[in-house]
């Protein structure tokens, strides 16, 4: 874990910022710093479609909450953002195992940011997805 980014305030975020059905992922941050952010998902039958495979849209909602931790690695705290693009390349299966998701930072700028996610199955280091995300860093109100 980080020290701009203690852990407290991880568990904060996760209970504090996500929707229900997002916190009902299960996923778990592994480790957070100003380069990244890697979150795992443990494997549940409630995310797999026809043939045990785990779900697109899972997995498409890991990534897209791992860029927000990334993201409030970087800054120390959590910023408002919102999700601009994402693109993802599903390129194998994942079944029967966690998921781990690994945010890398590709540049912040002042109110835009550009990630990189690649999802893996726990145990196998060949990438499973590919996703790029830009993210709208928006004006702190108050």
């Amino acid at each position: 874990m980080t020290d701009t980014l203690p852990i407290s305030r991880v568990h904060e975020f996760k209970a504090e910022l996500f929707a229900p059905w997002v916190q009902d992922l299960d996923f778990t941050v592994e480790s957070v710093d100003a380069e990244g952010a890697v979150l795992r998902m443990p494997f549940s039958d409630r995310l797999t479609r026809v043939g045990g495979t785990i779900c697109g849209q899972a997995l498409m909602a890991l990534a897209d909450t791992s860029v927000v931790f990334a993201l409030s690695g970087a800054f120390g705290e959590f910023r408002p953002m919102t999700t601009v693009t994402q693109s993802t390349s599903f390129m194998r299966a994942i079944s029967g195992t966690a998921v781990l998701a690994k945010a890398r930072l590709l540049r912040i700028g002042k109110t835009m940011a550009f990630a990189e996610i690649t999802l893996y199955a726990e145990g196998d280091d060949r990438p499973a997805v590919h996703v790029t995300s830009t993210y709208a860093i928006l004006p702190v109100k108050g």
